[in-house]
């Protein structure tokens, strides 16, 4: 699949197979096959991700808020293979539902110290 990155790739919404919005796509992640082509291995989404292609002051203030968020920093971007991207046109679409992914630790972390001490947050939709 050839694809012009900064147009069909970044920034776009990344969705499940099920139609949910999984996250967008903050970047990407590159690897070299054997004869030393480069090649798209995966999407990166998340702040940690976002912060590193933006960089300067700005990039660093979203990584520094992304890490505290989180018991392990750096907090590290999510990663999708590109095996699991089904298509691409206003948004990606995956092969999978977003619970196969990991989940953004930004995300996770809320979750675990805000949203889960709502009262009833056990009985929502997720």
């Amino acid at each position: 699949m050839r694809v012009q990155l900064g147009r069909q790739l970044l920034d776009r919404q990344i969705v499940d197979s099920a139609g949910r919005l999984v996250g967008k796509v903050d970047d990407v992640g590159f690897a070299v096959d054997d004869d030393g082509y480069p090649y798209v291995a995966c999407l990166l989404s998340g702040q940690g991700a976002l912060g590193q292609r933006i960089g300067g002051w700005t990039g660093r203030l979203l990584v520094a808020v992304a890490d505290r968020f989180t018991e392990n920093p750096p907090t590290p971007p999510v990663r999708i293979p590109i095996a699991l991207v089904a298509r691409m046109d206003s948004a990606v679409w995956l092969r999978c539902r977003a619970e196969e992914l990991p989940r953004p630790p930004v995300e996770a972390w809320l979750r675990r110290h805000l949203i889960d001490r709502i009262p009833g947050a056990d009985r929502a939709s997720g």
